[in-house]
């Protein structure tokens, strides 16, 4: 096949050649990924915000990455651990009706019970939790995401797996 005529191959991230572009293309992705770690729609929108104004300061040199995805989701995860704001969340869960009683059969809507033990982890657990088992990310990448080693991830969620154990088992009647 000549070579004019050959697809090129185009990563999802590449399609984006400028900073407004990649924004557009992104927003999604990195608003549920902040959501995941804060919990909270108006802190990630603030999260998401901080942490683009960080990115567009370094728009050359991020567009220049090897994977500029791995680049702004640094900056995220590190905007998200520097953050100074106190851990919001409270014990109780909003639910469309008061069950008239307690059911035996656990559904999707069970899930929910986890997200306040979720956002009680310290904020690293959280950050390795969230990219783990809600972005799908290797260990390695979500090391340097981190800014840290594999073993670190491995131990951090290790203990945020052990706590998270811990207080479901308290829940339990």
């Amino acid at each position: 096949m000549p070579e004019s005529l050959a697809r090129p191959v185009v990563r999802r991230e590449a399609a984006a050649t400028s900073y407004e572009e990649y924004v557009t293309l992104r927003w999604p992705t990195l608003y549920r990924t902040a959501y995941l770690m804060t919990g909270d729609h108006a802190d990630a929108e603030d999260l998401v915000q901080s942490a683009l104004v960080k990115v567009y300061g370094a728009w050359d040199k991020v567009s220049r990455a090897d994977s500029a995805d791995a680049y702004v989701r640094r900056v995220l995860v590190n905007t998200f651990l520097s953050s100074r704001r106190p851990v919001r969340f409270g014990r109780e869960r909003i639910v469309a009706a008061v069950p008239d009683r307690p059911t035996a059969t656990q559904g999707p809507e069970d899930r929910l019970s986890l997200w306040p033990h979720i956002a009680a982890l310290p904020p690293k657990q959280r950050a390795v939790i969230v990219l783990r088992y809600y972005e799908d990310l290797s260990e390695q990448q979500i090391a340097d995401a981190l800014g840290c080693s594999p073993g670190s991830v491995k131990s951090n969620a290790s203990l945020a797996i052990r706590s998270l154990r811990s207080r479901m088992e308290g829940e339990r009647p």
